[in-house]
């Protein structure tokens, strides 16, 4: 384990500690994102029974979903400021992820919408206690010359755990139930689980590697404890008078514009793939599309607002959102459909990176939980939101979910480009930029 970390550390050229951090985060972003496809197959199964409260299931989804998301982000700020005043980044990551490995095994006796609704909350409080001490840990180990390139490598694992929970959860579940053989060395064996059961088993698996990754690989920064207990606040307008937000925030916003838009796809997957007359495999892929473009090209876009500037990216970015949203209302092939969401995979690479390492830059001492949680948690209201708002409005017709992502893209671009300046002073120019 150990020879293969250096040898990715010489290749990626980040900290050993960016990277393990990076590998934690990609174990248990497998399970995590196994819930997205399995939790709506379960809901419409005949496993989870009692009162539906006269909604739909799409709604029913749409809110089991949306409820982690609200959650996570709403306690995302006190978390994240509280590891900046403890400064103590690695204890927050490992009580999430102990939450978080926990919940997934209470899954498999949740038999009822009203224990899914129960669990999926404490999982969102879990990983509010992971989201931002991880990053500004990144942000605490990196410097500017190189803050993109390890926003980029740490998303890019993330990302590629994130991609692939997707395309073998269908797998899992489809392939149960799973015969478990009795060994008389193994207590508890000999037994039969199903589908459903055996992806709740894997989540909970992919948290316990991470758990043991940080425990054994992560340390915190000297510079974390002595900067720890400094005055703390969050901006809105900016102080310096030049905008009129302040540049962290304006970010924060159209980060949540931004993961709308990408939370739109997952609650209408019966509808979706009902309008392409195509299966769960399909769908799998589709989603998990976004994510692949996302991993070829989140640390090379990191590096490269490294060097060119952090805002360039932002704003095409934001920009090329906006079409290849709009057009997935309009798509009737799989194979288009797919092409869309790789295409918007590109748009957010151009996004993600640049803008954590932008926030990076402005954020002061013992500050990076605080100001990154902005962003951290923009990004996670707006997976919550996307799914609720797919969820509501695909009842008016199935172009109309993309519709509105278009509008947010176009709002949010509008909003980076007239109130974020760049950051970084020795960036080179863009080729046919002139800037």
């Amino acid at each position: 384990m150990e020879i293969s970390l250096r040898r990715l550390r010489a290749a990626f050229a980040v900290d050993r500690r960016v990277l393990t951090l990076a590998f934690a985060r990609m174990a248990d972003g497998i399970g995590n994102s196994f819930l997205i496809v399995v939790i709506p197959l379960y809901v419409t199964s005949d496993v989870v029974t009692g009162a539906t409260f006269g909604l739909s299931e799409s709604v029913i989804i749409g809110g089991i979903l949306s409820l982690f998301g609200f959650l996570n982000s709403s306690f995302q700020p006190f978390t994240g400021r509280l590891s900046d005043r403890t400064g103590r980044r690695k204890a927050f990551i490992l009580i999430g992820l102990a939450g978080l490995a926990t919940t997934n095994v209470a899954y498999v006796f949740a038999d009822t919408y009203q224990l899914l609704v129960l669990i999926r909350g404490l999982q969102g409080v879990s990983v509010a206690f992971i989201v931002p001490a991880s990053i500004a840990l990144v942000n605490e180990l990196a410097t500017t010359a190189d803050r993109g390139g390890n926003m980029g490598v740490y998303n890019t694992f993330r990302l590629v755990g994130f991609g692939t929970g997707p395309i073998a959860a269908g797998a899992v579940v489809n392939a149960g139930p799973y015969a478990i053989p009795s060994i008389a060395a193994i207590p508890f064996s000999g037994f039969t689980i199903d589908g459903f059961d055996a992806a709740f088993f894997v989540a909970a698996i992919t948290a316990a590697i991470s758990y043991g990754l940080v425990t054994i690989l992560i340390s915190d920064p000297e510079s974390t404890r002595e900067n720890a207990g400094a005055e703390l606040s969050i901006d809105v307008w900016d102080d310096s008078g030049s905008n009129v937000f302040d540049p962290i925030f304006t970010l924060g916003v159209a980060t949540l514009f931004l993961a709308t838009t990408i939370g739109l796809f997952a609650t209408i997957q019966p509808q979706i793939n009902d309008h392409l007359e195509q299966g769960s495999t399909w769908f799998g892929l589709q989603f998990a599309a976004f994510i692949v473009a996302q991993v070829l090209l989140q640390t090379p876009v990191g590096r490269a607002c490294d060097r060119f500037g952090r805002r360039p990216f932002i704003v095409l970015g934001m920009v090329f959102l906006i079409p290849t949203t709009l057009v997935q209302g309009f798509i009737a092939t799989s194979e288009v459909m797919f092409l869309a969401r790789l295409l918007q995979g590109v748009a957010g690479a151009m996004v993600f990176a640049p803008s954590l390492a932008l926030a990076g830059d402005l954020a002061g001492a013992g500050e990076s939980g605080s100001k990154l949680s902005v962003l951290t948690m923009a990004f996670g209201f707006g997976i919550a939101v996307g799914p609720l708002a797919s969820g509501l409005l695909i009842g008016y017709g199935f172009q109309w979910p993309f519709v509105f992502g278009a509008v947010i893209a176009t709002l949010g671009a509008l909003l980076v480009y007239t109130q974020v300046e760049e950051t970084l002073e020795t960036a080179a120019s863009l080729p046919g930029t002139g800037s």
